[in-house]
């Protein structure tokens, strides 16, 4: 079973979502639970590639590996690590949330919604686990064409305009990353990732594809300048395709660095790594400006979004400076294995924080801050997971929001002091943002009668809530589960980050 347990976790959503489709516009209670049955299934088999993974030994594990296009040399080949286990988990889990919160909000062609869903589940988990650069393209570049119909058809008013800046921009960055693919394969005639890492290439064929992978997973990310795109998204994307897209689809972004610009271009990735690290800061200390400054709900959350993404990309790149500049292999694990926690919190965080706009959002048709205030009168219990999550997306310590972040500001701190202090000011930037939103949203007296007719939360929205609650408030007591799984592999990476090939 392990041997295509793989195969299993991609291909059960994808196929899942065939039975869900045939049940038709008709019947869409049938479509809405056989898409739950599949979600469910997919996260049990994620559940157990957790419990077969070995993770003591950090090296990629439960492979497979097919002839697929054999003239060429492109194999189907799937393996995980830690890192990866640990993002297929979370990919599997927030899917279940999904279908079960768009279960009475999505009355429009329901079946097609989540059959578009469980389709993007399978690519995702399938970019986790391509070990062939080739296949992982496939995977990265097919996950925009259900997040484009999910936007383009359960989208706001704008929804148009942002799926195309949305498709356009992602697509664009992938272009540069295939070239730079193509000319690995012209070097090495293999797609095969690990053996792209042991590819002897000069200072400048690094310098150019470092850029070529940058372009490509920058936006992903998204990093600063090539940020615009999320926002109009978010806005415009139905609740379930903001959760999807800020717990699961951002963190392509980061996990490609990890498996192509790391090991693949070494050298330039610490030539380059100053450039990588003042946009990462830029992202964490000039984006909580912006989302200081907005009205619109999912707007700030989506550039809160970039802030906390930004923490990711600081704690990789500063790792390259503490193995190379200060031989500190201690503290680049820390910073390294802070980014990666970051990654799996922020997908809960901001996956809960989208979740409470939609139930505003389904109540009141409006996710102007200045609509709201004094909703805790009237919604009491919706208020009190408001507040937990505020208080995780400010980074409070005992949430998830507050491991990986300490952890990267801890390893900056040993790099540069300056870098960790920049680092640590948008803990009060977030804290400002987010407790702001929620002092107008949720305090004070009710002053508008549609906010006095709200009802509390249901049972279906209290189950989507209390998951990630459960997640967040886990991770951030308890982390080690979390950290033994990706330790070692997280070794592993940063043993990579010595090896020069110049």
């Amino acid at each position: 079973m392990s041997n295509h347990l793989l195969s299993l976790l991609i291909w059960l959503p994808i196929l899942g979502a065939v039975p869900v489709l045939l049940a038709g516009g008709q019947r869409p209670n049938a479509a809405r639970w056989i898409s739950l049955l599949v979600a469910v299934a997919t996260f049990a088999a994620s559940l157990a590639l957790v419990h077969v993974y070995d993770p003591s030994t950090g090296t990629m594990q439960v492979g497979e590996n097919l002839n697929w296009i054999a003239s060429v040399g492109i194999h189907y080949s799937l393996a995980v690590d830690g890192i990866s286990v640990a993002l297929i988990a979370l990919t599997s889990f927030t899917t279940i949330l999904v279908i079960v919160g768009a279960w009475e909000v999505i009355a429009v062609r329901t079946h097609q919604y989540m059959a578009a869903m469980l389709v993007l589940e399978g690519l995702m988990v399938g970019v986790f686990c391509a070990t062939d650069a080739l296949l992982f393209y496939v995977f990265f570049e097919a996950m925009l064409i259900p997040m484009f119909i999910i936007i383009g058809i359960w989208g706001g008013p704008r929804r148009v305009y942002a799926t195309l800046k949305f498709f356009i921009y992602t697509f664009f960055g992938s272009i540069f990353m295939l070239v730079g693919l193509i000319y690995l394969y012209s070097k090495a005639h293999t797609f095969d990732i690990a053996t792209l890492a042991h590819l002897p290439l000069s200072m400048t064929e690094q310098s150019w594809l470092f850029f070529a992978f940058l372009l490509g997973f920058a936006i992903k990310v998204p990093m600063v300048p090539v940020h615009t795109w999320l926002p109009d998204a978010h806005v415009e994307a139905p609740t379930g395709g903001s959760v999807v897209l800020a717990a699961v689809m951002l963190k392509i972004g980061g996990y490609g660095f990890l498996r192509f610009s790391l090991p693949i271009v070494p050298d330039a990735s610490e030539h380059f790594a100053p450039l990588v690290i003042v946009l990462s800061l830029i992202a964490v200390v000039y984006i909580g400006y912006v989302a200081l400054a907005q009205e619109d709900m999912k707007k700030l959350v989506a550039y809160s979004s970039i802030a906390h993404m930004g923490f990711v990309t600081l704690g990789i790149f500063i790792a390259f400076m503490l193995v190379r500049e200060h031989n500190n292999v201690q503290a680049a694990h820390l910073g390294m294995q802070g980014a990666m926690i970051q990654m799996i919190s922020h997908g809960f965080i901001s996956g809960a924080m989208f979740t409470c706009i939609g139930v505003l959002y389904d109540r009141m048709h409006t996710r102007q801050i200045k609509d709201y205030g004094g909703v805790i009168n009237v919604m009491p219990w919706f208020g009190l997971f408001y507040v937990l999550f505020a208080m995780a997306n400010s980074g409070l310590p005992g949430t998830s929001g507050f491991v990986g972040e300490f952890m990267v500001i801890l390893a900056a701190f040993q790099a540069n002091p300056w870098i960790a202090l920049f680092a640590a000011f948008t803990l009060i930037i977030g804290a400002a943002y987010t407790l702001w939103m929620v002092k107008r949203v949720l305090w004070g007296e009710v002053t508008n009668h549609h906010v006095a007719e709200m009802k509390d939360i249901n049972a279906r929205e209290t189950f989507v809530l209390a998951a990630f609650a459960a997640a967040v408030l886990l991770f951030g007591i308890w982390p080690q589960p979390l950290v033994h799984l990706m330790d070692a592999s997280v070794g592993q990476l940063v043993q990579k980050l010595a090896y020069s090939k110049v």
